[in-house]
């Protein structure tokens, strides 16, 4: 337990901590309110056994859930966003048909993520990525120093064979 000094606060919503216990709040207030009052809670199972209204609204939730999970399960077409606004569109009233606002629906185009609108280009991109990576590493000396501490290696190897098994044997091995 922390001991608070004079003049400080005990409050959790200071500083940086703020949006964090925000975050934490929000999200325990959503699972208990989904535990108390969501279709698993026991209140609403009971009542749905005994209701034919409230059996049919949540066999609709659960054929709605079906198809929203395979829908993203599936790739679509780019068109969907076009076909699902007409679609809207159509189940309009005639007057609410003919405004601007239906006019940009029906417009409407989608935007491709963006992985998908350079995946044509992805061989390209690395391997602008790889010359600059070797650019930048021999700037750095990244290569010099590679070739520095190899030619020390095997000083230190050629040494120690001199040291075992002679300069002549050394000489044979480590040619220069």
């Amino acid at each position: 337990m922390k001991s608070v000094k004079p003049g400080e606060t005990t409050c959790l919503c200071r500083g940086d901590s703020l949006w964090s216990w925000s975050k934490k709040i929000r999200r325990h207030l959503v699972d208990s309110a989904h535990r108390r009052f969501g279709s698993e809670a026991p209140w609403v199972r009971r009542h749905a056994a005994r209701c034919p209204h409230c059996q049919r609204r949540l066999a609709s939730l659960t054929k709605v859930d079906l198809a929203l999970s395979v829908i993203k399960s599936q790739p679509h077409r780019l068109d969907l966003l076009t076909r699902a606004n007409t679609a809207a569109i159509r189940m309009l009233s005639h007057q609410l048909r003919q405004t601007e606002a239906a006019d940009r629906l029906q417009e409407a185009k989608p935007e491709p993520p963006f992985t998908d609108r350079y995946a044509g280009h992805h061989n390209a991109i690395l391997n602008v990525a790889a010359c600059l990576a070797i650019l930048l590493l021999t700037k750095a000396g990244i290569f010099a120093s590679l070739d520095r501490a190899r030619t020390r290696g095997e000083a230190a190897m050629k040494h120690y064979y001199a040291d075992r098994a002679g300069e002549d044997l050394a000489g044979e091995v480590f040619k220069s």
